[in-house]
């Protein structure tokens, strides 16, 4: 079992949570506005604290030692390595971008402790970076002056196949553009593949089977009703991006919520953006 770990931000609850616990906005975080994320509305630790480290630390311990998992997904790996936290930051792949006073260099450290820790305990377990910015040196050993990941999350590909579904005709899809940016990697670094993710089936986006079957998802996969030919073309596709995500994108396969037929529509929780509601909040 690998399990999502957050450790790039925390709730700014301060009834039941961390934040604030000793009075001031700096326990555990940044004071002031360099310990608030803007766009999660969280607090974002200060690595630089010894009580941080050891708080996160004897986390990962705690799961492996108590539940015995086999590894850890680490979200929002991008927020820790940069004092910008991405926050309204387009990476081009400048390395300039990854150098600097933009890096933040205790966040670096302490996930290097972390992957450390982790193979101290469990030299078996595995660890997979959430990363956008593209890093390098992020699945590289700490031996070897990397940062000791044993994979990347592929971002890219569950974006690529949306924006093609979104955009273009699937008769008009170019294999060599697809083929290149499901093989586009840094050189010996591993990496996982998949075809959805929540940012796609979750807040306000459809699922690929939506996008691909559309009102017909209601009708169409019943075997009452007369064949649809928009349903088996749309299965027949999706069959095949879900194939051709596992055969070139990486050196493993994450079959993520929003890959069933069963549930078409986005997961949405109440948000200002949709009215609070609850209409989406059904799975």
């Amino acid at each position: 079992m690998v399990i999502d770990l957050v450790h790039s931000h925390a709730s700014n609850n301060t009834m039941d949570g961390i934040h604030m616990m000793d009075g001031t906005d700096y326990c555990y975080s940044h004071a002031g506005p360099k310990g608030y994320h803007s766009g999660w509305d969280s607090m974002l630790f200060d690595y630089s604290k010894y009580e941080v480290k050891r708080f996160l630390l004897s986390n990962l311990a705690w799961f492996l030692e108590e539940y015995n998992i086999d590894g850890f997904r680490f979200d929002a790996v991008t927020s820790i390595l940069y004092h910008h936290h991405g926050i309204g930051y387009g990476f081009t792949g400048n390395y300039q971008e990854y150098f600097g006073e933009n890096v933040d260099l205790d966040g670096i450290t302490y996930l290097m402790l972390a992957n450390q820790l982790i193979r101290q305990i469990n030299p078996d377990a595995i660890t997979i970076a959430e990363d956008v910015s593209g890093m390098p040196t992020l699945c590289r050993t700490i031996e070897h002056g990397g940062i000791g990941f044993d994979y990347r999350l592929n971002m890219f590909m569950p974006d690529m196949w949306i924006k093609l579904l979104k955009d273009t005709p699937d008769d008009a899809w170019q294999m060599g553009d697809i083929t290149h940016n499901l093989t586009n990697k840094r050189w010996k670094e591993k990496v996982i593949g998949y075809s959805e993710s929540h940012d796609q089936a979750i807040v306000g986006d459809k699922t690929i089977s939506m996008w691909l079957f559309d009102a017909e998802i209601y009708t169409g996969m019943s075997l009452l009703n007369p064949e649809s030919v928009k349903v088996c073309r749309g299965m027949a596709l999706h069959k095949m991006i879900k194939l051709i995500s596992f055969v070139l994108g990486g050196e493993a396969y994450l079959n993520f919520m929003g890959n069933e037929f069963g549930h078409p529509e986005w997961i949405d929780f109440p948000r200002e953006g949709n009215g609070n509601s609850f209409n989406k909040c059904r799975r």
